[in-house]
């Protein structure tokens, strides 16, 4: 989804304009094109307060919505629209199939050229101004007019929407139970249009605490509870450089103060890897989900089948239904997140020697099996309450989750995590001290947009050149950190 700085998309801006509807020309009182009369149809509402933001509001809600219904608010990317994000987002197939309503906010050419929502501009995306406080009237409004339960509020958006998605994360954590970001930015990255490329395009070089202070520097003196965060990142997208992905769970693993470790990691289709970081509960706080090969866009994944959602077009790419997943992780679905069963209790160390560890835990009602992950993988699904890790380096601490799985394979919530370490004496940490483009061809670091970033860490190395030189320690297994100051 293009931004106003990214030069070439205003070459593309005359062909996205014809594949977009403009604000200007639509007509969205009517159902659209393969819509059952009964489902509803997408509507504006024209008027839903003082809308300080110049937004325009449209809303889609199942027939026959009972009060107390959830509510998602989804937000466009650049050049898109309400009714383009709603016939292709997939969003109305989960609206109809688990009951509840979406609001859509708009943006136009009057506050953007390529109709993109506001997220690097201070007098519009903080709380109680601009395009946040006319989102926020929207749900309002909404709320008012579904009965809709003010525990159960959503946000989501794709890329600029993504970015101002974060925001309204940051600016109402009163209102938001949960959000999702799409291929966008992290809270507050940038407070300016000038400062908004360096956010696009590569690591603005935060702490995680940092990236946190954003977030409560947002609404000072909030205590919490904090919404729980999807992210959604492709690892070949240009326009939304993929280290916005891991900036987004920095930020939102330090303000749920949960850590960056890992709770637990699997595979979904379209080559996604999701990993959960869980609160002091056991239930996921924060999901990252990394599709590889994946450019920017939205992840959707066109069928009948119950995880498959939406259509594709320009920007909605033919890989995962983030909208199933997102709405599962959040627990739309009634299962009150993914992970319906209960996390293992009683994880213990039985045993270890110097390359491996035994576990144990009690059994889960309705579990078919286990999942134990190492580090945050998957490394064993056995059926019985025990399991023995082998082929581990001596003298090594490892960290161990189990989540129950059920018959239909439905993963359950992840155990708080043990620590083993085997016996004997570590190996001492490998180093390598070679120019940026030498760490890139060994397969230690990757090259993005021009710059360097160590594998693992995704720290910032510099220039994509041979003139730029670092040392790499590796920490763990493909984890590398910059280590220019001693190994």
């Amino acid at each position: 989804m293009p931004f106003p700085s990214v030069r070439k998309v205003l070459r593309r801006a005359a062909v996205a304009a014809a594949l977009a509807t403009s604000a200007a020309g639509m007509s969205l009182m009517a159902p659209l094109a393969g819509t059952a009369a009964a489902a509803g149809t997408l509507q504006q509402v024209t008027s839903f307060g003082s809308n300080p933001g110049n937004l325009a509001m449209y809303e889609y809600a199942p027939a026959g919505l009972p009060a107390n219904a959830p509510l998602v608010v989804a937000l466009h990317g650049c050049t898109q629209s309400a009714s383009d994000y709603h016939a292709h987002s997939g969003w109305q197939k989960f609206a109809d199939q688990w009951g509840f309503a979406v609001v859509y906010p708009q943006t136009g050419s009057a506050n953007n050229s390529l109709s993109c929502f506001s997220w690097f501009d201070s007098a519009k995306d903080t709380r109680g101004r601009g395009e946040a406080a006319s989102v926020k009237q929207m749900v309002d409004t909404a709320v008012a007019q579904y009965g809709s339960d003010r525990s159960r509020i959503f946000v989501t958006g794709l890329s600029a929407g993504g970015g101002m998605t974060a925001d309204l994360l940051a600016d109402y954590p009163d209102v938001f139970a949960g959000g999702a970001v799409d291929s966008g930015l992290p809270a507050q990255c940038a407070t300016t249009q000038t400062a908004a490329s360096g956010c696009q395009y590569g690591s603005q070089n935060l702490t995680a605490k940092q990236w946190g202070d954003k977030v409560r520097n947002s609404y000072p003196g909030y205590t919490g509870p904090w919404p729980r965060v999807a992210i959604w990142q492709g690892s070949s997208d240009t326009t939304v450089a993929p280290v916005n992905g891991t900036e987004l769970r920095d930020q939102w693993t330090d303000v749920r103060g949960i850590g960056q470790t890992p709770s637990a990691t699997r595979g979904l289709p379209g080559n996604t890897t999701e990993t959960t970081y869980d609160d002091a509960t056991g239930k996921p706080a924060v999901a990252l989900f990394t599709i590889s090969g994946m450019a920017h866009g939205l992840a959707v994944d066109p069928g009948s089948g119950a995880d498959q959602c939406g259509s594709t077009g320009t920007y909605y790419l033919d890989t995962v239904c983030s909208s199933y997943h997102t709405a599962k992780f959040w627990g739309l679905d009634s299962s009150g997140g993914e992970g319906s069963l209960p996390a293992p209790s009683g994880v213990s160390v039985t045993s270890t020697t110097d390359t491996g560890t035994s576990l144990s835990w009690n059994a889960v009602s309705g579990a078919a099996s286990y999942n134990v992950y190492r580090n945050g993988t998957e490394v064993a699904s056995p059926t019985a309450t025990s399991y023995t890790d082998t082929g581990l380096s001596a003298g090594t601490s490892y960290s161990y989750t189990v989540a129950a799985v059920d018959s239909a394979g439905a993963v359950g919530t992840a155990s708080a995590p043990v620590t083993a370490t085997t016996s004997g004496s570590a190996p001492a940490p490998a180093c390598y001290t070679a120019d940026n483009y030498d760490q890139v061809k060994a397969g230690r670091a990757h090259q993005s947009l021009g710059y360097v970033y160590a594998d693992g860490s995704d720290q910032n190395m510099g220039l994509y050149t041979l003139a730029v030189t670092h040392t790499l320690k590796e920490t763990g297994p493909g984890y590398f950190v910059i280590a220019d100051s001693g190994c």
